[in-house]
């Protein structure tokens, strides 16, 4: 992929979130999700990867106005937390929602500059808009590759399922075969992974775990 192909769609994605925050505020719509409850469902998928560590430091790409920190914090997580986004106007609400402190930091951007224990992305792929397949694929795999590197001890992040009904599929949406990309990341990554689809939403999460750690 070119920079001017990952340029392009970072470029897309903050603009059709920003819009997203500017009309719903920040709500589960505001991020281009249904609702609450399915927000916290998918959510709570990510609790498994940190093990039931507190103290665990977390690194949240595409974290828009802060949800998963404050969903982390209400379920004890006292570690600290770094969201980057690449809508200004989602770090800035996640910056007047939940301030900056010494356990936690807004960035705006797509590649961390840190590492934590674990990284997270919930969501930044599904909405690919007009950008071909294959290139998204490869905006995919890249983005995996950065949370690899953000996350010491693992990483996880959710995708849109093609086992979901072909009828309810949307044509600007990114769908992934969860087989298929277990096995990527079995290939890329190790053998510490996990795949969860057995939540009940339209969607799957994978979790690894590096070789040796955690």
């Amino acid at each position: 992929m070119t920079n001017d192909d990952r340029s392009s769609i970072l470029q897309g994605v903050a603009a059709y979130y920003a819009s997203k925050l500017d009309a719903h505020g920040p709500t589960p719509l505001g991020v281009d999700w249904n609702g609450a409850e399915s927000h916290e469902r998918r959510h709570r998928q990510f609790l498994r990867l940190l093990d039931e560590n507190p103290n665990a430091s977390i690194i949240d790409i595409g974290c828009g106005f802060g949800d998963f920190y404050r969903f982390l914090r209400a379920t004890g997580h006292r570690g600290h937390f770094v969201g980057y986004d690449v809508a200004p106007n989602m770090i800035a609400k996640a910056c007047e929602l939940h301030g900056q402190a010494a356990d936690r930091d807004w960035r705006v951007g797509a590649e961390p500059t840190e590492v934590a224990d674990f990284a997270i992305a919930s969501g930044i792929f599904n909405v690919r808009g007009n950008v071909t397949i294959d290139v998204w694929s490869r905006y995919v795999e890249q983005t995996i590759e950065s949370l690899s590197r953000a996350g010491s001890l693992g990483f996880a992040f959710n995708v849109l399922s093609l086992s979901s009904d072909p009828e309810r599929r949307r044509a600007n949406l990114f769908y992934a075969d969860p087989t298929e990309m277990l096995g990527y990341c079995l290939s890329h990554y190790g053998r510490s992974v996990a795949l969860l689809q057995d939540y009940g939403l339209y969607e799957f999460t994978i979790m690894v775990r590096h070789a040796g750690k955690g």
